[in-house]
């Protein structure tokens, strides 16, 4: 992770002059960095053993992919649920126990269960797996954005959107880079859940070493919160509301779709290329790094509506090109992977700029955890739809997606009625 720039130039949204950062303040931005990382690891982990997994629990590798394709929309709509209820839970924990120990709490929880997933042998004993993990993956990113946020001088809110918003992708990158080394099948898909669980260790180091944040301590000091409560209050109400929908349409079309690739991928070139679906899970984790860096430096250029417009935009027009022209595997399948990659995640570098600035520091874990990880329960939806429209059309990833990715027009209508909060400082 490269240093920031002392005097960046001010059309980036970055600060126009030095400052003094402080030890603490990096070991922040490390341990939320390296949390919502590794949370990627763990996301990025099913849909590259989806299909093995799956056939070798079912059938063996005949195992049909309508039938694939419907349990892979099951356990992925159940890893959005818990990931939904952990946000919300641990979103609570926050702001109520203090951010480095929900956060410890979180990391905990994702890595040691999915590492448990070794030991499954059933479909239904893989979704609870994924369902339990997913509580801890659906907190860490609140908490995260959070502590960071509260943590470092505001004038750095573009680019630590952008580090915060690579992070994930980079689990995905590495998640894609283990099994190009070693090949995942239907024999050897286990071994990738025990590396689900090495992240444990990274709790040694947030609990010995990352401090609280200065501003949760001031605000929970100031009197008794009740976090969940005031986001649904009427001041709030609308704004959450928003936050929700606005999140939802993003995962909806990276959940109900994009996740696929890997399979997709490992569809169309069969047995005689095995790297196929680690080779699409790199081209678009690396894509996915690109837009997520980006999207917060064009959110603090061009103002944040604008900029989820154009993100929107760009996500239905590549979605459109892969979905409906592509039919084998191929460099114009990896080519378009990448630029579908890099709209459709260019939203979770927008996400960490724009919601933090919606809501007070009282309620900011709680209320940021709730637009992203209730956006999940409604993706949850839309990875049940992919599933059975995989079975409807016969096996083909191509036309559910094609279908699924539309959402991303709903974006277009939604954007108009949410604030418009360049060069405002946080809520206190």
């Amino acid at each position: 992770m490269l240093p920031p720039p002392t005097a960046p130039a001010p059309a980036t949204g970055a600060p126009a002059a030095a400052v003094r950062l402080t030890r603490a303040q990096w070991l922040v931005l490390l341990a939320s960095f390296l949390g919502w990382l590794f949370d990627g690891f763990e996301q990025g982990l099913f849909p590259l053993i989806a299909r093995p997994a799956l056939q070798s629990m079912l059938a063996g590798p005949g195992a049909n992919d309508s039938l694939v394709g419907a349990w892979l929309g099951e356990i992925t709509a159940c890893f959005l649920v818990g990931a939904a209820l952990g946000g919300l839970t641990f979103g609570w924990l926050g702001d109520r126990i203090g951010r480095v120990r929900a956060m410890s709490l979180s990391i905990l929880t994702y890595s040691l269960l999915t590492g448990a997933g070794y030991f499954v042998h059933t479909p239904w004993e893989l979704g609870v797996v994924r369902f339990a993990s997913a509580l801890g993956m659906g907190g860490q990113w609140s908490l995260g954005v959070a502590l960071v946020m509260e943590c470092w001088p505001e004038k750095w809110r573009p680019w630590l959107a952008g580090v915060m918003g690579i992070g994930a992708n980079i689990g995905f990158l590495l998640v894609g880079f283990t099994a190009r080394l070693h090949h995942v099948t239907v024999d050897s898909w286990r071994w990738m859940m025990l590396v689900g669980a090495v992240p444990a260790l990274l709790v040694c180091f947030i609990v010995a070493l990352v401090p609280e944040s200065n501003r949760w301590r001031r605000a929970s000091g100031a009197g008794r919160v009740n976090p969940l409560r005031e986001v649904f209050s009427g001041g709030m109400l609308r704004t959450t509301l928003l936050g929700m929908g606005l999140a939802a349409i993003a995962l909806m079309g990276t959940w109900g779709s994009v996740q696929w690739l890997p399979t997709w991928a490992d569809q169309l070139a069969g047995k005689i290329n095995p790297s196929a679906k680690a080779d699409t899970q790199m081209l678009s984790a690396l894509g996915a790094i690109t837009g997520a860096w980006c999207a917060p430096l064009i959110g603090a250029r061009l103002g944040r509506r604008p900029a989820y417009s154009l993100l929107c935009l760009a996500s239905c027009g590549f979605c459109a090109l892969l979905f409906r022209t592509v039919h084998e595997y191929g460099p114009v399948f990896l080519g378009l992977t990448f630029l579908v990659g890099a709209s459709t995640a260019s939203f979770y570098g927008w996400f960490p700029l724009y919601f933090p600035e919606l809501f007070p520091t009282r309620v900011r874990a709680t209320g940021q955890g709730l637009c992203y990880n209730t956006g999940r329960i409604l993706a949850a939806v839309g990875a049940l739809t992919q599933g059975q429209l995989v079975g409807y059309f016969g096996g083909s990833y191509a036309r559910a997606g094609a279908l699924i990715t539309l959402i991303y027009l709903a974006g277009l209508v939604l954007i108009q009625f949410a604030p418009e909060t360049k060069g405002r400082p946080l809520p206190e």
